[in-house]
């Protein structure tokens, strides 16, 4: 969803700030800001929980930094283009630990399913409205 986020981003104007643990690849006519941290597995995870600020807009499948996201304020999207919610978070979170502890009992589940037109159609939309929205706010 890279791509998306660089197109919806350009046309409003706004930064992106990509975190990794390694350099990735950033088309160099955008204002996208690449954040290379060192360390533990969930190094960007943490900078970005330190770093997001009420109104940004946070895109993760990661449903534990989603919620950390959440506590100070940022609006959180799926990659799927479903929002995380203070609503929704819970049942996100303890879904999550259920299949967790399925895996580590033996029992395989599938992955995630891929993302399909539909949802890449939400995920544009829902970008596009909160983007509107916190230069609204501004």
């Amino acid at each position: 969803m890279k791509d998306e986020i660089y197109n919806v981003a350009a046309r409003y104007g706004v930064v992106v700030t990509l975190v990794a643990n390694s350099r990735l690849y950033v088309p160099a006519r955008l204002r996208v800001e690449m954040v290379v941290v060192a360390g533990a597995l969930d190094a960007a995870d943490d900078w970005i929980a330190e770093n997001v600020r009420a109104g940004d807009v946070v895109v993760t499948a990661d449903i534990p930094l989603a919620a950390r996201c959440l506590t100070v304020g940022a609006r959180v999207l799926g990659t799927n283009g479903r929002p995380f919610t203070e609503d929704s978070i819970g049942g996100a979170l303890a879904t999550r630990d259920l299949k967790t502890q399925l895996r580590d009992s033996g029992i395989h589940s599938r992955g995630p399913s891929a993302i399909t037109p539909k949802d890449r159609s939400r995920f544009l939309s829902k970008l596009d409205e909160w983007l509107e929205l916190g230069l609204r706010e501004r």
